[in-house]
């Protein structure tokens, strides 16, 4: 992709509404513009990115055996009144009419809608397990949106759906999509941790969350420092300031409690019965008694995971993208475009790296060499070469690193090396 013809609409000041890093640097990146409060637009940078982070977790889900369906955002009121969700979920949930004054609202979740699906069919028990799930738009009504795309009314969101015929199977699922998570993250390149959690008003009696670290996280963490203990501290039942908790014992008796913050970006559930009682999705076992199965139902904020990645990863320039889900791999800058051999020097370079399979961006727009380094750094693209009038000689380029600000000089050979081993 060439600079000059992609839309990119930066900005050198911080949006005056943005508190959170994140939400002003993919502001000033021109990843993102707000329409309305808490429902943004994803522009041609932004929306790179997140379909990498979309990429990552479906290939993941399909490789642990779910499948991946799309179920409507317009759900019928009747599916939630008939869960008793109707009224319990509270005022996030969008409740409106259409033409004909039939009742509806704009799904935050889709246990219901998933329920209907399964008792629509007659599925025997030898067809179990089924783990489906669906990258897909979710309207929750937040009081007070904020922090950008992190506590947003409308974002993006994975949301899979599993069901067993007993609770032992029940739980090999839910380990099952556990490891999926874990893939996930550590293909993302994150620093997660997971945590005992509250299920809050999805419900269920087991949830763990998965958290990136981040000083800016609204969730207080104890982690263990001898063990794989970690808690929300909303579940330890701590009446104290949490605060007291930066050296006491961990509940594991392993180790002492250390204080984190985190982002929440993934929610993982063992429901048990819990909807499909209610909701009559069941089947008949082995020896033809009715059973209502055992779901597990499981979360990833998608869109959420843009900006915890550039909580996690960003300094005073701007945003420092891990490779997996950068927009573009290198930039080549291309310093003096208006001659003719630098420009051509710069197509080659470019045209090399992108046949070798990377994601290329080669800077050629004729604008002064410092706004296009500022502007490399708040984009935060992982690696640049720099190619000038002067710098090239003996097949030698200007190599940078975002992450480390190291500056080499390197032959394409060894740049390709570089780029290989970021694979």
């Amino acid at each position: 992709m060439y600079f000059s013809k992609l839309f990119v609409p930066t900005s050198r000041q911080d949006p005056s509404e943005a508190e959170l890093i994140s939400h002003k640097l993919m502001i000033r990146s021109g990843m993102i513009k707000k329409t309305a409060a808490g429902i943004y637009n994803w522009l041609p940078f932004g929306l790179k990115v997140l379909k990498k982070v979309e990429t990552i977790v479906r290939t993941n889900l399909n490789n642990f055996g779910a499948q991946e369906i799309l179920m409507p955002m317009v759900q019928p009121a009747e599916l939630w009144k008939e869960s008793e969700r109707y009224d319990q979920y509270g005022k996030e949930l969008l409740k409106f009419q259409d033409r004909s004054e039939r009742d509806f609202v704009l799904g935050p979740t889709h246990e219901e809608i998933m329920c209907e699906i399964f008792r629509s069919y007659a599925i025997s028990y030898k067809d179990l397990p089924i783990n489906m799930y669906q990258i897909q738009t979710k309207f929750r009504d937040e009081i007070r949106p904020r922090f950008g795309v992190m506590r947003a009314r409308e974002f993006l969101m994975k949301d899979a759906y599993s069901f067993d015929i007993d609770s032992s199977s029940m739980e090999k699922s839910y380990v099952n999509m556990k490891n999926a998570y874990i893939s996930i993250f550590n293909d993302i390149g994150l620093d997660y941790r997971i945590v005992k959690a509250d299920a809050g008003n999805i419900g269920g009696d087991v949830s763990e969350e998965f958290h990136i670290l981040a000083d800016s996280g609204e969730d207080l963490l104890a982690i263990s420092d001898s063990s794989e203990f970690a808690a929300n501290v909303e579940v330890l039942n701590y009446d104290k300031d949490p605060s007291e908790l930066d050296g006491s014992k961990s509940p594991d008796g392993k180790g002492k409690l250390r204080i984190k913050r985190g982002i929440e970006v993934g929610h993982i559930f063992q429901l048990g019965q819990k909807y499909s009682e209610k909701m009559s999705a069941n089947l008949k076992d082995s020896s033809g008694k009715d059973i209502n199965v055992y779901m597990g139902c499981y979360g990833i904020g998608v869109s959420r995971i843009v900006a915890a990645s550039i909580e996690q990863n960003h300094d005073d320039k701007g945003i420092i993208w891990p490779y997996s889900i950068a927009p573009f791999h290198v930039n080549v800058i291309c310093l003096d475009p208006s001659k003719e051999e630098v420009l051509k020097e710069c197509e080659s370079v470019y045209q090399i790296l992108k046949d070798a399979g990377h994601e290329v961006l080669l800077d050629d727009r004729d604008i002064r060499a410092g706004n296009k380094f500022t502007e490399n750094e708040i984009l935060g693209i992982p690696f640049s070469i720099v190619i000038g009038p002067r710098n090239y000689a003996n097949n030698k380029y200007e190599f940078n690193s975002r992450k480390t600000n190291e500056k080499l000089e390197l032959n394409i050979d060894e740049i390709k090396q570089i780029l290989e081993e970021q694979k």
